[in-house]
């Protein structure tokens, strides 16, 4: 079993905005493979199904990004999945918008939510899928550039990228992560 967890705000005021790039990932893997995230547990909407074989919950951690830990300490406490399956999706502003990259585990390179999960999981050792948005523009603030919306050109290469997201999921699932990345990266 696979926990694949997208990161994101709750709240219609953060729909599609960079940040919540990781709900969007979901909410097509949901969509493609007819999972209905919608249940309210472990502090994250989730839903069960099946991708590729194997059986996932994905989850929307509700808590605000900055405390994604605690959404995501709940989830493998109550399905009890290794590390090592737990995939996180999340938007990462040193990536081009719609770039892939995909990591077996590493650091939180600064970004929030990331931070929080580590320190909540007490380890590092957690695949992730981190999705370019694109860096601020100089004198930009991170954080309203991060809760902003992508333009319409970006939007059509965001929509691409999420289409290659959930392809690169597909292969994390049969072929494991070493395959993803040699293929996505």
């Amino acid at each position: 079993m696979y926990i694949i967890a997208g990161l994101g705000n709750p709240t219609k005021e953060y729909d599609k905005t960079r940040h919540n790039i990781g709900f969007d990932v979901i909410d097509a893997l949901a969509d493609e493979y007819g999972i209905r995230v919608d249940s309210k547990k472990h502090k994250a909407l989730v839903g069960n199904g099946t991708i590729a074989g194997q059986k996932v919950v994905l989850a929307k951690p509700q808590t605000f990004m900055n405390l994604s830990g605690e959404s995501l300490r709940a989830l493998v406490d109550f399905y009890k999945v290794p590390i090592e399956n737990v995939l996180i999706i999340y938007d990462d502003i040193s990536l081009d918008v719609g770039r892939l990259r995909i990591r077996a585990k590493g650091s939180a390179g600064g970004h929030n939510g990331i931070k929080s999960i580590i320190a909540h999981l007490g380890s590092e050792g957690f695949p992730r899928l981190k999705f370019g948005v694109g860096d601020k523009p100089t004198g930009y603030d991170l954080a309203a550039y991060v809760l902003g919306r992508f333009s319409k050109s970006e939007r059509l290469i965001v929509e691409d990228g999420i289409a290659t997201a959930k392809k690169a999921v597909v292969t994390i699932l049969e072929q494991g992560i070493n395959a993803a990345m040699n293929s996505y990266n």
